[in-house]
């Protein structure tokens, strides 16, 4: 699938675009993998270049960025239940409340799915917000919540592709923490799952890490096969090496001096400051020793666990300690809406409330707490932005599609969590009506959302970026605010 993608969008621009990797002068590439691999279009299109000079630029107008500043998305594609992980309704009826029971968190008063004892015995390190408002969003693509604008609903709206990933906005206005890493990093299942960069170009869609790292292969309704992925993105093909690579560096170099004598300003000496980072980052170690579990020693690789998501969950805290801004790590089993799309038991491979959602709760508990316990230990939560939602809630009323407990598509309210990025925690925001289904009180939009985390980011909230007419368009639509109640 991801070469079918690339064989498609093999006309964007990439970091080395104009070696001309594909002429036979000291660089031969015979097929499409080599130049994914010479080429970084393996980084789905990161100019990287540009993206360092951008990042410069900002730095320049005072704009700087020295702190280690990211964001990881922990995406639950398919949208989970919020009656049935952080919002239960307990006292309600069956077919309401659902088959679990809760548990007490470590605020009085405010409980959780009993499946989730972990997260509940640390909710004062992270915040629950129940009266997300998740209107108008879908999924395949899932777009509206992971932009944070409204517009971006394919369904409704032919143009939606086009609205920008907030994570890529995010690397258009701040870049990589490092200039050896990518600003915005995606493990996913499906391309489907995640919003692209759109209107902002290529260049800024995301680094898809399932390529650069040796992670476990999972079927679709999430047996482990036993299979590893091949991790070979770094690799160069066999009749290329580094110094090849720097020599056809210092080829440019040549060149790129004829034409500095016809440009007092400066620019060719910075253009060539930036392809030499380029460079640096294929054939370096910052990146590829990012993306090697086995540079982590084995205690942590324990204590994070096997699973697929688990040792994506490790890479995460990996990348961003090591300079990415933005991760989001696809938290699905099947290519198609998403495991956390529970509709009912009768339809594999979703599965209902208990035999669908059961099994992924006690997972994500582990994987979440074990994450925040790790960046705390590290001293790294204040820095990094821990997100985890999907993209709608589900029907507060089981037995949807003729199924015993199946929960339905409900983009009316969901619960989502929060945690560090210095924000102030140990809290509920909102709340939901009685039994589950709409918002009570202090609605939070995806636009909210959008500009809660473009502040953390130190990205401007009035800057906008230009659709393919030259227009400009707000990156915070709608009036959105960042959620006052974490500052």
């Amino acid at each position: 699938m991801a070469a079918e993608f690339y064989r498609k969008q093999s006309h964007a621009a990439h970091a080395f675009g104009d070696l001309h990797a594909r002429t036979r002068e000291g660089l031969t590439l015979v097929d499409r993998r080599g130049m994914l691999k010479a080429g970084l279009a393996g980084m789905a299109g990161l100019s990287l270049p540009q993206l360092l000079q951008a990042r410069a630029e900002a730095a320049q107008t005072g704009r700087g960025m020295a702190s280690r500043k990211s964001v990881i998305l922990l995406w639950m594609a398919g949208g989970p239940s919020q009656i049935d992980t952080w919002d239960p309704k307990p006292e309600r009826p069956l077919q309401n409340r659902g088959p679990f029971g809760v548990t007490a968190t470590k605020l009085p008063g405010v409980f959780f799915c009993e499946h989730l004892p972990k997260m509940a015995s640390m909710l004062d390190r992270f915040t629950v917000i129940r009266s997300v408002d998740p209107s108008g969003s879908s999924h395949e693509p899932n777009t509206v919540m992971q932009t944070g604008n409204l517009e971006a609903e394919p369904r409704t709206n032919p143009e939606a592709d086009k609205y920008p990933a907030i994570a890529s906005l995010v690397a258009k206005f701040r870049g990589p923490n490092h200039p050896a890493m990518p600003p915005y990093v995606t493990f996913m299942k499906s391309r489907s799952h995640l919003a692209y960069a759109g209107y902002l170009g290529k260049q800024f869609d995301p680094f898809q890490g399932n390529q650069a790292a040796r992670l476990p292969v999972y079927d679709l309704v999430g047996k482990d096969s036993g299979k590893m992925t091949g991790a070979d993105l770094f690799q160069l093909p066999g009749n290329l090496n580094a110094d090849r690579v720097q020599n056809r560096r210092a080829l440019m170099e040549e060149f790129d001096k004829l034409r500095s004598d016809l440009d007092q300003s400066g620019t060719m000496d910075a253009v060539g400051t930036y392809h030499r980072q380029a460079v640096e980052m294929v054939i370096g170690r910052q990146a590829q020793t990012a993306f090697d579990l086995e540079q982590e020693p084995a205690a942590m690789r324990d204590k994070y666990g096997k699973h697929l998501w688990c040792q994506q969950a490790l890479l995460a805290r990996r990348l961003v300690e090591a300079g990415v801004s933005f991760v989001t790590i696809d938290l699905s089993y099947h290519t198609a809406s998403g495991t956390w799309d529970t509709h009912g038991d009768n339809i594999p491979p979703y599965g209902g409330i208990k035999n669908g959602l059961g099994p992924l709760l006690p997972l994500f508990d582990h994987l979440y707490t074990t994450l925040l316990t790790d960046l705390g230990e590290r001293g790294l939560l204040d820095e990094v932005l821990v997100l985890a939602m999907g993209e709608f809630g589900r029907t507060p009323q089981m037995g949807t599609q003729d199924s015993t407990d199946g929960r339905n598509h409900w983009p009316s309210v969901m619960s989502m969590c929060v945690a560090g990025g210095g924000l102030r925690h140990g809290q509920v925001i909102g709340a939901s009506e009685a039994d589950g289904g709409k918002i009570k009180e202090r609605p939070v939009t995806p636009t909210d959302l959008a500009a809660t985390i473009y502040r953390h980011m130190d990205v401007p909230l009035d800057g906008v970026y230009h659709d393919h007419r030259g227009r400009p368009r707000p990156i915070v639509e709608n009036n959105g605010q960042p959620i006052r109640e974490l500052f």
